[in-house]
């Protein structure tokens, strides 16, 4: 429902906007979709984004910039799992990375042998990986994901302090 121009029940400037963005396609989702009992193979083992997955990213990237929209980004949180970061970079992280740059990389160039160029950190918002952003765990491992400690090297501009694991029994 759209308020009326000015009124609101709660004043706009002490409110938040939330995006929602779902990974672009992994490896998995191509796997699964020609045979979905592939989603308990190992090798699909916390899955990164597929080269269209990639061209998604950049697509969604292009209308984020081109709206408007990354000028409001003020924070940007991520599920740690390698396709949602890969994504969440991809669409909201800087222009390319240069060596020499006085900053961090969000992702280093080809991380997880992606075949893609490191992503600047330069001029956007701050990530943070949080746990709790997960959709579901279940027994598939391309649900799974690495340590911690693999991940900081690949995505040196990322926080990591909240992606701490918690029980879900």
């Amino acid at each position: 429902m759209e308020a009326a121009a000015g009124y609101s029940l709660y004043p706009l400037h002490r409110c938040k906007t939330l995006h929602l963005v779902r990974h672009a396609q992994g490896i998995h989702n191509v796997a699964g979709e020609k045979d979905c009992s592939l989603y308990l193979s190992e090798e699909l083992f916390d899955a990164q984004l597929t080269p269209f997955g990639w061209w998604q990213v950049d697509n969604l990237r292009k209308h984020v910039q081109e709206s408007g929209l990354s000028k409001r980004i003020e924070l940007v949180i991520v599920l740690p799992l390698l396709r949602t970061m890969q994504t969440a970079v991809g669409v909201f992280g800087g222009e390319g990375y240069t060596d020499g740059i006085e900053t961090s990389p969000l992702m280093v160039a080809n991380a997880v042998n992606s075949n893609h160029s490191a992503i600047s950190s330069l001029n956007c918002p701050p990530f943070m990986a949080v746990e709790l952003c997960r959709e579901h765990v279940g027994v598939h491992p391309c649900d799974r994901r690495r340590s911690i400690s693999e991940y900081q090297p690949l995505f040196p501009a990322i926080d990591f302090s909240l992606a701490i694991y918690f029980s879900y029994s």
